[in-house]
């Protein structure tokens, strides 16, 4: 489960944390967040964001 950074802003998705704030539940692989989620900073969607390490 690697982090995946959102290339418009910056924000880094840490799968060990999730976004529970948008109901994604700490343990949740960037693959199995819903395709409707949006970056929580900017807003866009995961096509915007890119694999870490």
């Amino acid at each position: 489960m690697g982090k995946w950074m959102c290339t418009v802003c910056g924000y880094v998705y840490d799968p060990a944390e999730g976004d529970p704030t948008a109901g994604v539940m700490p343990g949740t692989p960037f693959e199995s967040v819903p395709e409707e989620w949006v970056c929580p900073l900017c807003g866009v969607g995961k096509d915007m964001f890119e694999p870490q390490g």
